[in-house]
C-alpha cells in the first residue's frame, strides 16, 4: 500500500502533481518561517553570550588568583556617540601571561587601543574634535567579531599604564575573562538577564512559533475533501480502513517531507535579511542565525510526522462506508462556557489594582498568571466569538454573498477560526506591550529634542570617584575653549552643597549649589525664588521632575550658604544648540576635566539608557506583528485555496444556474476576512485591557494610546493579510468552469 500510496502522490495524473506542488510550496513557507524562528531563539542566546567578557571585574569569580595568569587591571564605563551606546574598557596587563578576550590578539599597550568595526570607521569618518579626541594613542587593530555582540557595536579597548589604572577606584584586578552566559550570571550588569532573556524567548515562543505551525497544519490539509472522496471510493471496490489510512498518511507525507526540505532553502535565503532586524536592540551577525542538530531533527521530523498524524485523524470526522458514501457530520456549536477562562483572567488582574503583590516573585506570578488566563480564553473563546459575529452578519445580511458566507461560517466557526488562531497571541502580546511601554514612557516624560534636558551636557566631579590624593577639579581647571565651541550656549559651574545639608531628611535638598545671578542667566534650568541669592540645584541642573513639568518650569530652593567661591566645584554644565557637533565637541572637551570619571551625557541619553530594555521590548512587539499578521494571512489564503478546492464542483453548478463570479467571491472573501477582523479585534481590546489594569495595579499609571507607529503596523499587517487573501481569488474562476460540474 506504501507503493500504491506514492504511485498516486507522485504519478496520480495532473490534479495530483498540483496538489503536490501546492502543498509542498505552502510548507516550505511555514517550514522557513519555523526554521527562522527558531534560529532567532538560537542567535539571541550567541549574542547575550558574547556579552559575557564586558561583565569582567563584576563578578567575583573574575577577581580571584588564578596560578600562572598574571593579573590585569580592567575597568569599563560607558559613553555615548549620537546617541548610541559607546562601550569603553581601560586594561593594563601586569605581565606576559594575562588573560585576553576572544576578539583580541593580545591586551593593548599604553598608548594603543582596539577599535571595533563600527567605531573604527566612525574614527576614520568624523573629525577627532568629536570622538578621536577620547581615545589616547593609537589603533593596533580592530575587535574581532568574537568579542562583538553585534556588527554595530561601538566598543574599544584602550591599553593604560598599570600603575595608573590601579590608582583609579572603580578599576578591578582581573585574572580571567569572564564567559558565563549574563543570563545565569547575578552580577552581570550588561547582557540579557535571565528574567529579560526568558521573557524575550518566551514572546518568540508563545507568538511566532503558534501561527507557524497553525500555517504548516492547514497546508497539509488542502484538497482534504476531494482526497476523501476518492478514499471512499476506494472503499467501494474493497479497500478497508486500514489500507485508506496507509494511503492518506503516505500521500500527505510526501508532500509534507518535501516542502520541508524546500523549507530549508526558505530559510537561508531569508537568513541575511533577518539578522538585520534588532529586535534585542542590537542587530545579529548571519552566523548567529545557526540552527542546532535538534533544530533539524525535530523539524525534518516533526513536519511530516505531524502531517500524517493529521492525516489520520482528518479521516476520524468522514465516516467512509463500503457504499462509498461520504458523511459529514455538523459539529456542535460551541457554547458560551468558552468565556469563562478569559473572564477569569480579566477578573485576576482587576482584583490587584489596589491589591498589589509585596514581593517580586509575587507580582510576576500575579501578572503572568492573569495574561495566561487571558491569552488561553481568547483562543478558546475564539470559535463561540466566530459563530456570533457569522449569525450577526447572516441576520442582517442584504445580498445572498453575506447570507451564503454567514450560514457557512456559522456551521463550522472551529474551523474558520482555526487558522487566525496564532494571531490572537501575537496581537494580544503585541498590544498589550506596547500600551503598557507607551503610557511607561509618557509618565516618565521623555524630554523633547529642544529641551535642555536633551541639549545641555554635564561633566560632574564626585569625591569618591576621584583619585586618591589628586586636586579637586576647579573653575580654573575649565578648558577656555570650552565656551568658543560653535553651538555652546553657556557654561555654568555648579559648587558642592554641604553634605550635611543636601543629604538631610526633614529637609532635602540637591547636591549642588548656584548663585541666583548665574541661573538668572540660563531661565531654561529653572528660577530661584524671590529674593533668593543662592539656589540648591542638582548637578545637571535638572535632577529627578514630576511627570509633564519642563526643567524651565521649577523653583529651585533657597539656600542660606552664600559663600560660594569657598566651596569645591561639583559640576560642569554646558548648555548647546542641540546640534549633533556640537554635543560631541563638547563631550570630548569635557571629558578631559575628568578622563577617570563617567562619561559627560544629556538627561535624555541617560533616560533612553534607562529604557533600553522597553525599547527592545517595543521593538520585540513590532516584529511579531509584523512577522505574525502575514502569517495568519497565508494560513486564511491556504484555508481560502483548501475550501476553493474543495468546494469547486458546487460553486460550478452554482455559475451554470447564473450566480455571477463576482458573488462567488464575495462569499469566499466574507468567510475569509470576517474571523480575521474579528479576532484582531477582540485580542487588540483585550490587549488594551490587560495592559490597562496591569498599569494601574502595578504602578498607578493610566494608560496612554500608543503612537502613530503602532497603528500604522497594525493596519499595514491586516491590509497584508487581506491582500494575500484577495490574492487567491482569481483561482476562483479558473477552477469552475463548465466541466468542473460534470458527475464524477
Amino acid at each position: 500500500m506504501i507503493g500504491l500510496g506514492l504511485r498516486l502522490a507522485v504519478a496520480g495524473g495532473r490534479e495530483a502533481a498540483v496538489r503536490l506542488v501546492v502543498v509542498a510550496a505552502a510548507v516550505a513557507l511555514g517550514t522557513g518561517l519555523l526554521l527562522a524562528t527558531l534560529a532567532g531563539i538560537n542567535a539571541t542566546k550567541t549574542q547575550n553570550l558574547r556579552y559575557a567578557w564586558l561583565n569582567t571585574g563584576a563578578d567575583p569569580s573574575t577577581t580571584s588568583a588564578v596560578a600562572g595568569v598574571d593579573p590585569a587591571w580592567w575597568l569599563i564605563r560607558e559613553d555615548y556617540f549620537h546617541g548610541e551606546q559607546l562601550g569603553r574598557v581601560d586594561v593594563a596587563p601586569t605581565g606576559p601571561a594575562a588573560p585576553v578576550p576572544s576578539g583580541l590578539a593580545a591586551l593593548p599597550g599604553p598608548g594603543e587601543f582596539y577599535a571595533s568595526p563600527a567605531l573604527h570607521d566612525l574614527l576614520r569618518t568624523t573629525p577627532a574634535a568629536e570622538l578621536g579626541d577620547r581615545f589616547p594613542g593609537r589603533e593596533v587593530g580592530v575587535i574581532g567579531a568574537a568579542a562583538l555582540p553585534s556588527p554595530d557595536s561601538l566598543l574599544i579597548v584602550v591599553g593604560q599604564p598599570a600603575d595608573v589604572l590601579a590608582a583609579q577606584p572603580a578599576a578591578a584586578k582581573v585574572s580571567r575573562i569572564l564567559t558565563t552566559d549574563p543570563a545565569d550570571c547575578n552580577r552581570c550588569i550588561i547582557g540579557l538577564d535571565n528574567t529579560m532573556f526568558t521573557v524575550s524567548l518566551s514572546v518568540i515562543a508563545a507568538a511566532l512559533i503558534f501561527p507557524v505551525l497553525i500555517f504548516i497544519g492547514t497546508a497539509t490539509r488542502l484538497s482534504a475533501a476531494r482526497r476523501e472522496q476518492r478514499f471512499a471510493a476506494m472503499r467501494l471496490i474493497g479497500a478497508t480502513p486500514r489500507q485508506v489510512s496507509v494511503l492518506a498518511t503516505v500521500e500527505s507525507t510526501v508532500a509534507a517531507l518535501a516542502g520541508t526540505l524546500l523549507g530549508f532553502g526558505v530559510f537561508f535565503a531569508l537568513r541575511p535579511g533577518l539578522a538585520t532586524i534588532p529586535f534585542t536592540g542590537a542587530t545579529f551577525f548571519p552566523s548567529d542565525l545557526a540552527l542546532t542538530l535538534v533544530d533539524v531533527l525535530a523539524v525534518v521530523v516533526g513536519i511530516p510526522v505531524g502531517a500524517a498524524i493529521a492525516a489520520r485523524l482528518a479521516l476520524r470526522r468522514v465516516r467512509i462506508s463500503p457504499l462509498g458514501v461520504t458523511r459529514r457530520v455538523t459539529p456542535k456549536p460551541p457554547g458560551a462556557w468558552r468565556l469563562l477562562p478569559l473572564m477569569a483572567g480579566i477578573a485576576e488582574l482587576a482584583w490587584f489594582v489596589g491589591r498589589k503583590p509585596a514581593t517580586t516573585d509575587g507580582q510576576t506570578f500575579a501578572y503572568i498568571a492573569g495574561a495566561v488566563l487571558m491569552v488561553a480564553g481568547l483562543v478558546l473563546a475564539g470559535p463561540w466569538l466566530t459563530m456570533r459575529a457569522a449569525r450577526l452578519v447572516a441576520n442582517r445580511a442584504q445580498r445572498p454573498a453575506a447570507l451564503i458566507a454567514g450560514r457557512r461560517l456559522s456551521d463550522d466557526p472551529m474551523a474558520a477560526f482555526r487558522a487566525v488562531s496564532g494571531l490572537v497571541v501575537a496581537l494580544f502580546v503585541t498590544t498589550a506591550a506596547s500600551g503598557a511601554i507607551t503610557s511607561y514612557v509618557a509618565e516618565r516624560t521623555t524630554p523633547a529634542g529642544d529641551s535642555v534636558a536633551a541639549t545641555s551636557m554635564s561633566q560632574t566631579f564626585w569625591p569618591e570617584e576621584l583619585v586618591p590624593g589628586t586636586p579637586t577639579p576647579s573653575i580654573a581647571d575649565i578648558p577656555a575653549g570650552l565656551s568658543a565651541i560653535t553651538g555652546v550656549k553657556a557654561v555654568i559651574p555648579v559648587r558642592e552643597n554641604l553634605r550635611e545639608i543636601s543629604s538631610d531628611p526633614d529637609n532635602p535638598q540637591g547636591p549642588g549649589l548656584i548663585s541666583c545671578t548665574d541661573l538668572a542667566r540660563t531661565p531654561e534650568f529653572g528660577r530661584c525664588p524671590d529674593g533668593a541669592g543662592t539656589a540648591a540645584v542638582w548637578n545637571d541642573l535638572i535632577g529627578p521632575r514630576e511627570p509633564g513639568a519642563s526643567p524651565g518650569q521649577r523653583v529651585w530652593p533657597a539656600s542660606d550658604i552664600t559663600d560660594l567661591d569657598s566651596l569645591r566645584l561639583l559640576s560642569v554644565v554646558v548648555q548647546t544648540d542641540g546640534s549633533a557637533a556640537a554635543k560631541e565637541r563638547v563631550r570630548t572637551v569635557l571629558a578631559t576635566m575628568n578622563p577617570w570619571g563617567r562619561f559627560p551625557s544629556t538627561e535624555a541619553e541617560w533616560e533612553a539608557d534607562s529604557a533600553r530594555i522597553l525599547v527592545q521590548f517595543q521593538r520585540l512587539a513590532a516584529v511579531v506583528i509584523l512577522a505574525s499578521l502575514p502569517i495568519a494571512g497565508c494560513s486564511l489564503a491556504v484555508s481560502v485555496i483548501a475550501g476553493l478546492t474543495d468546494r469547486k464542483r458546487p460553486f460550478s453548478v452554482l455559475r451554470l444556474t447564473g450566480v455571477r463570479i463576482r458573488m462567488l467571491r464575495a462569499v469566499v472573501a466574507l468567510e475569509s476576512a470576517v474571523p480575521l477582523l474579528v479576532v484582531a479585534a477582540v485580542a487588540i481590546g483585550a490587549g488594551f485591557l490587560a495592559a490597562a489594569l496591569f498599569l494601574r495595579a502595578q504602578l498607578d499609571y493610566a494608560l496612554h494610546a500608543p503612537d502613530a507607529s503602532y497603528y500604522v503596523i497594525v493596519a499595514g499587517g491586516l491590509v497584508a493579510s487581506l491582500a494575500i487573501i484577495a490574492a487567491t481569488l482569481p483561482l476562483l474562476r479558473r477552477i469552475t468552469g463548465p466541466e468542473t460540474a460534470r458527475n464524477e
